[in-house]
């Protein structure tokens, strides 16, 4: 994409556009999104219409606007735009002009009317625009695999020329479908679930449960960081951190050292979902892959979320360890993920863990345990914290003023 001035970015609605009559409340709640993302950029104007979200930049960087763009599920693509006249002849003529400061030798034309009315059909406004470029250009044209997508569309009042298309985070907009409430440790899992969670349009909450002295600071601050990370799609989340030290001692002293796991995990979950109706939540989620771990067998899974009444929702489910990793790059979680500071599952992990618990045994070893008021306590103990994206910003500045 080039340096051009262009004037606007025509921004195209994701799954959204297929939802009928609930698509008013799904253009309005991504509109609210577009605008919180954008906020840096005041100057910018906005206008809504069936299919297409218009964004007048007033002089504002287009390319930096298109980078948070990026970053706002909901959207198909979007593409910067210059807005001229519908003569078939200024729209040639500046088609051409654009062309020419891109990079690449071949191009195709795709023209969509939406005034139908328009004298001009589509197949002979790509014609027409295509002669002028190659009369004037060394370009050549590939319609199936081109260097260069002119997208040409012509509205009531105006037509809009674009060089190509960015593509955009897809999904739902955030806040559509309500709150989730995220089990978010420090590792690699977790933060990509709550990205996919995002992507079907919820809004995070997150909880984390710490063991001090046993976890450390650096360890907390990691989550928080990780959380930070995912304020690159919501612009603020909530991190509940837990303090879960005592439970998980009085779990280790009762409680065989293999059954361990699946015991502190029920007592998490109860803990989250106490957390979640508080916080009007209407599920839980983490990042748990079937298999990976001897706590994420279908028979482990089966004897920690029994006791729940709140939908548990997997998005990883069914990934490979790969493909997280991935995905964790993707969003730029990996990093922070694999630095060197456990959590309290990690550093209390039993050496043979049960992968197949027996329910009468998980029944037998809980009657032992008298948590109930360690439970209360550790709820009226929780440590809230705010992260928002423009906590991640200021902390950036300071950074570059170092440097």
């Amino acid at each position: 994409m080039s340096t051009t001035n262009y004037e606007f970015i025509v921004c195209r609605y994701g799954e959204l556009s297929t939802k009928g009559k609930n698509r008013r409340n799904f253009t309005a709640q991504l509109v609210r999104n577009v605008r919180a993302q954008l906020k840096a950029f005041p100057t910018l104007e906005f206008k809504e219409t069936y299919d297409r979200l218009y964004i007048t930049l007033h002089e504002e960087d287009g390319l930096a606007v298109s980078e948070e763009l990026k970053h706002v599920f909901g959207l198909s693509s979007f593409s910067l735009a210059i807005k001229v006249e519908r003569d078939l002849e200024v729209i040639a003529q500046l088609a051409t002009e654009l062309i020419q400061k891109e990079s690449g030798s071949t191009f195709k034309v795709l023209a969509r009317r939406h005034d139908k009315n328009y004298e001009h059909v589509s197949d002979v406004i790509n014609r027409h625009v295509a002669t002028r470029i190659l009369q004037n250009t060394d370009y050549k044209v590939n319609v199936k695999n081109p260097d260069i997508g002119i997208i040409v569309e012509i509205r009531n009042d105006a037509a809009y020329i674009m060089m190509g298309k960015i593509e955009g985070a897809g999904g739902y907009p955030v806040g559509i479908q309500g709150k989730v409430m995220l089990m978010l440790s420090g590792g690699i899992d977790s933060p990509v679930a709550g990205y996919l969670m995002m992507k079907r349009g919820v809004t995070l909450e997150a909880v984390h449960f710490a063991s001090p002295p046993y976890t450390s600071q650096e360890a907390q601050k990691k989550v928080i960081d990780l959380a930070q990370k995912l304020t690159n799609y919501q612009s603020s989340i909530k991190v509940h951190v837990v303090p879960f030290t005592d439970i998980q001692l009085e779990i280790y002293k009762k409680v065989p050292e293999s059954y361990a796991i699946t015991m502190m995990r029920r007592y998490m979950l109860r803990i989250g979902e106490r957390l979640a109706n508080e916080r009007h939540a209407l599920a839980i989620a983490n990042g748990e892959s079937l298999g990976q771990v001897a706590s994420q067998t279908l028979h482990s899974m089966k004897e920690i979320t029994n006791i729940s009444t709140l939908p548990i929702l997997r998005p990883l489910i069914t990934y490979d360890k790969v493909e997280i990793i991935d995905l964790s790059r993707k969003i730029d979680t990996y990093e922070t993920s694999i630095l060197p500071f456990e959590d309290c599952c990690t550093i209390f992990t039993p050496t043979k863990p049960t992968t197949k618990p027996n329910p009468r045994k998980v029944e037998l070893f809980e009657s032992k345990l008298v948590i109930e008021d360690l439970i209360d306590q550790a709820m009226e103990n929780i440590e809230v914290i705010e992260v928002t994206k423009a906590m991640a910003e200021a902390t950036a500045e300071v950074t570059d003023s170092f440097l």
